[in-house]
């Protein structure tokens, strides 16, 4: 059986789509969160899943006893430290398509910047961050019409569709292929 830690601070919409996916199947996911009061905390918790508070100050420690196959941050807000990050293998994601408006605010940046063409990363994370990759990217079109809102709604439904069967394919230790979104 695998193990799969998802690590949030923030919103719970994508890890909720990542256990979604994963039910039924051959993987024991634990969610963590270093904030009781966040949704990601308090919507897995209510959805009864397996769901534990991890303070900052016990991350390292917590991870180093845990031999976890990944470990994806959903929408997690603090920095993970170099010791923690060689602690496994992590990986994130991305509402733009990097390098392009890397940080913070990345969505509202890239529609105000008035880009066509903006979208969704998944990437390794790693101690030395020249040695992150890219793990995964998929588009979204911006057009003249396009609000604000129905561009956060697209970049929200794609990262749903697109971090569980990256997630899924890491697992079982193959290559992510456009194919493979389309399969679904």
């Amino acid at each position: 059986m695998k193990k799969l830690a998802l690590l949030g601070s923030g919103e719970n919409f994508v890890s909720d789509a990542v256990v979604k996916y994963f039910d039924g199947k051959d993987v024991d996911i634990c969610l963590l969160s270093n904030d009781e009061h966040c949704n990601f905390f308090l919507k897995s918790k209510e959805a009864k899943y397996n769901v534990k508070y991890l303070p900052e100050e016990k991350t390292f420690e917590y991870f180093s006893a845990h031999d976890f196959n990944l470990i994806a941050l959903c929408d997690y807000r603090n920095d993970l430290s170099a010791d923690i990050l060689e602690t496994g293998k992590f990986i994130n994601i991305h509402p733009s398509l990097l390098p392009a408006f890397k940080g913070k605010d990345a969505m509202e940046r890239a529609f105000l910047a008035g880009v066509k063409v903006s979208g969704v990363t998944i990437y390794s994370l790693n101690a030395n961050e020249s040695d992150n990759k890219i793990l995964a990217q998929y588009p979204v079109l911006i057009s003249n019409l396009t609000h604000f809102d129905e561009f956060k709604s697209d970049i929200s439904n794609i990262e749903c569709k697109l971090y569980p069967i990256v997630i899924d394919k890491l697992l079982k230790d193959e290559v992510f292929d456009f194919s493979d979104l389309v399969n679904q």
